[in-house]
């Protein structure tokens, strides 16, 4: 069974597009959850995510303590035997599952990392690639991980539960404790299309000092 773990933020602009996209893709034992951490007054995107009527959609609120936390928040709640990462913004590309399927299933602790291919706000590709580039001490520096093109086993849950204080995002997180696991498995490749654009709640910029608070914070939480 396939979880896909969608956390949700005033994400009322895309995620109709994005579960579009995802249903398809699902079995029928699979299962779709939604945090939305919008303010309690914002209703838009609870609206479009139970318009699907699908019983395996799972909306629920979320912590509305950020990113991380509801991530954090939406692992807790999974019941899949693999686990998959979605932002509410961008397009899946046909036979993602399938893929994540095939290379996890019956796996034990692993994550699998894909390429996106880049695209403006409007969905037109930009032909850039970002790609996985696996190294603990690379991605340590500079990480190349992101959490929509990343799926991983329900064994690894506990190597990455809970999450520490003062990591910079979860994604790098959970990727640098497979690393260590050594069970990174990577398609060199775009499985979906990441959406670019301003109101994207993750990637915006940060000093100098945060980014060194960040590092080592990371590092104490691995070792």
């Amino acid at each position: 069974m396939i979880s896909v773990l969608l956390a949700a933020h005033c994400g009322e602009r895309f995620i109709g597009e994005q579960i579009a996209s995802i249903l398809p893709q699902l079995g029928g034992d699979d299962e779709l959850l939604v945090s939305d951490d919008s303010p309690e007054d914002h209703t838009a995107a609870r609206e479009i995510v139970l318009s699907f009527r699908d019983e395996r959609v799972r909306y629920m609120p979320g912590p509305r303590l950020g990113v991380i936390k509801n991530v954090e928040f939406l692992l807790g709640r999974t019941q899949g035997d693999i686990l998959v990462l979605s932002d509410q913004d961008d397009v899946w590309l046909p036979g993602k599952l399938e893929r994540t399927r095939e290379l996890l299933s019956g796996a034990g602790p692993a994550l699998l990392a894909h390429g996106a291919a880049l695209t403006d706000e409007a969905l037109r590709e930009t032909g850039e690639v970002q790609s996985p580039r696996p190294g603990v001490l690379r991605n340590l520096v500079k990480n190349s991980y992101t959490g929509c093109c990343m799926a991983f086993t329900r064994a690894l849950l506990p190597h990455v539960l809970p999450f520490p204080e003062g990591i910079p995002m979860h994604d790098q997180w959970i990727a640098l404790r497979a690393e260590k696991l050594g069970a990174v498995r990577v398609i060199d490749e775009p499985l979906i299309l990441h959406r670019r654009h301003g109101d994207t709640q993750t990637g915006h910029g940060s000093t100098p000092g945060q980014k060194i608070q960040w590092r080592w914070s990371m590092l104490k939480a691995l070792l």
